[in-house]
């Protein structure tokens, strides 16, 4: 269940690509360094995205900023469902929007969309159609609609920010050498018992300093951190409707009543109350 990197390619010449995926069947936990407008319609769903979960009915309009991991919006989804999805090349916001002063809100735009943004009400019915408009068109027309959205977008008010915290995965992605190999460490021991002195070991740090370092990068301690990916991997087994006890043992938990406790604190919910309320709005 380790996270995929997706690779996007994009024609010559086009600063983005709109297309319609369709990935029912397939538990897609991703990332990738262009920023995504995605638009789902579909008579109930999830939407996954950074540490956010929740569900959405009848249709959704999100922006997701560059490298924040997240599940296709149409797991599970039974029912008849359109997606329409608009990635932008990852030199987008730098190149094309920051020399440009006249697209300073759309800068901002694109800047706070790592937290996640959902549109609504009558932003999401506009965007919608102009989506529709600019699918068919030629590359200099359907680029001045992309820019024409990302405007409406910008100046409307009928937005939620997903997560109140940065969840893009820059804790390999800063240092790639250094915190790749303790990222890697900890998805192939978060199951066993991870040690600190050894990770330490293979960094060439002493564990204070490793301690000290780790939580510079990260903002919690290892200890924490190991918990939290522990709890996260428990999350998409939930999904996948795995049961519960057999899920703390797979995620390294040795007490099923200390799982429930930390899941809790972690997630506000127990298990239990998570799986049934998630699971039952994918498939009901």
């Amino acid at each position: 269940m380790k996270i995929q990197k997706e690779i996007i390619d994009f024609e010559d010449g086009k600063s983005f690509k709109l297309f319609s995926p369709s990935l029912k069947n397939c538990f897609f936990w991703h990332y990738h360094p262009e920023i995504e407008l995605v638009y789902v319609e579909a008579s109930k769903g999830i939407r996954h995205v950074g540490k956010s979960i929740s569900d959405f009915q009848d249709s959704e309009l999100l922006l997701i900023g560059t490298n924040v991991p997240h599940l296709n919006f149409d797991y599970k989804i039974q029912t008849e469902c359109k997606q329409m999805v608009l990635q932008m090349r990852e030199n987008f916001l730098n190149e094309i929007i920051f020399p440009v002063p006249e697209f300073e809100n759309i800068k901002k735009l694109l800047e706070r969309s790592y937290l996640g943004l959902s549109f609504s009400g009558e932003t999401k019915k506009i965007v919608v159609e102009k989506l529709h408009q600019i699918k068919n068109k030629n590359s200099f027309t359907s680029f001045m609609g992309l820019i024409e959205i990302l405007n409406i977008l910008a100046t409307s008010d009928e937005v939620k920010e997903l997560n109140n915290e940065d969840t893009r995965i820059k804790w390999f992605l800063n240092d790639k050498i250094r915190m790749g190999t303790i990222y890697d460490y900890i998805h192939e021991n978060y199951d066993k018992n991870p040690n600190v002195n050894i990770i330490a070991e293979n960094v060439n740090l002493s564990t204070p300093a490793f301690c000290r370092y780790f939580k510079k990068q990260t903002n919690m301690t290892f200890t924490d951190f190991v918990n939290n990916y522990r709890i996260n991997q428990a999350k998409l087994l939930l999904l996948q409707n795995e049961c519960i006890t057999e899920i703390c043992f797979q995620v390294g938990f040795e007490s099923l009543s200390y799982f429930n406790k930390l899941f809790k604190k972690y997630i506000g919910e127990t298990p239990s109350a998570f799986k049934k309320k998630h699971l039952t709005k994918i498939v009901g």
